[in-house]
């Protein structure tokens, strides 16, 4: 097995990194924008000839979800046209790609957890990007899996925690910060979602298709934030607002929560509560309240 990682320098691709150098030593080539551009079909095809690989997991996207609205053409470029060129060019040389994406193929107008198979309907710029990513792939390389994820953090990069706690430590214990209460989804450690993609690396079987994984349980980003807050010892204040109350450029999802059945029953995962993996991220950012 020869696995080529792309968007290897963002939260994922850091998490994914750890994770298989420690499973699969020597296996994976990282890649990302100053090594190879996806976005070129020509580069893309020969690099991916060359490294004779076998898998290639697709971390890379345009993920600035605001700006997408204004900068189409970057984000159509980086979700559509990039995944277009590795779809050609794996099929090209029988390699199996695993690519990410996202909850913001939906309305968020569901009442359920959704299930792979439901309707999508994404209602910002992003989300259709990544659902045109989604069938271009499986148009020209069915073989492929798609794993949609949400709420996504880790220890690096820029996520929804580092900047409460930011947000935190400007304000002070006296301060109060406004976050978003009618809006849920789960939180999701990009730790547990590397692990995951390792078991479905390392599985004897490969099920093509689209799967959902984000970690266990619902919140909403106050419900989110409160977590933050209380783990990390942090005092300010948390108040919750509505979504009308903190405009945004791009509309999102206002139930985000995925079902993920499917995935566990495939490849047999156990996924934990996303409060326990809060606590083991602010754990390792040194930021984790100790008991007394």
């Amino acid at each position: 097995m020869k696995i080529l990682v792309t968007g290897a320098n963002g939260q994922l691709g850091t998490d994914l990194r750890g994770v298989l150098e420690q499973q699969m030593p020597g296996q994976t080539v990282y890649t990302d924008i100053d090594t190879l551009d996806l976005c070129d079909s020509d580069q893309v095809s020969v690099f991916v000839e060359e490294g004779d690989f076998t898998h290639i997991v697709n971390c890379a996207a345009y993920t600035a979800v605001d700006r997408a609205e204004e900068e189409k053409a970057a984000c159509s470029a980086i979700n559509v046209d990039a995944v277009r060129n590795l779809a050609v060019a794996a099929d090209r040389v029988g390699a199996k790609i695993l690519h990410l994406s996202t909850d913001y193929v939906f309305d968020g107008r569901s009442c359920r957890p959704y299930r792979e198979s439901d309707k999508v309907n994404p209602v910002s710029q992003y989300g259709t990007t990544k659902r045109k990513g989604e069938t271009q792939l499986l148009a020209i390389a069915p073989e492929s899996i798609i794993i949609r994820t949400a709420w996504l953090y880790s220890t690096t990069g820029h996520n929804f925690v580092k900047t409460m706690l930011r947000l935190a430590d400007e304000n002070g214990p006296e301060g109060t910060l406004r976050v978003v209460s009618d809006q849920v989804g789960t939180p999701t450690y990009s730790l547990d979602l590397a692990r995951a993609i390792a078991v479905v690396l390392g599985s004897r079987q490969w099920v093509p298709g689209i799967f959902n994984y984000t970690d266990e349980g619902i919140a909403s980003w106050y419900d989110f934030a409160c977590a933050v807050m209380r783990l990390s010892g942090r005092r300010t204040k948390v108040r919750p607002i509505l979504t009308e109350d903190y405009p945004t450029a791009a509309s999102r999802p206002w139930y985000s929560v995925l079902d993920k059945t499917r995935i566990k029953a495939t490849y047999g995962l156990e996924i934990p509560h996303w409060e326990t993996s809060l606590a083991d991220c602010l754990e390792r950012m040194g930021e984790l309240k100790k008991n007394k």
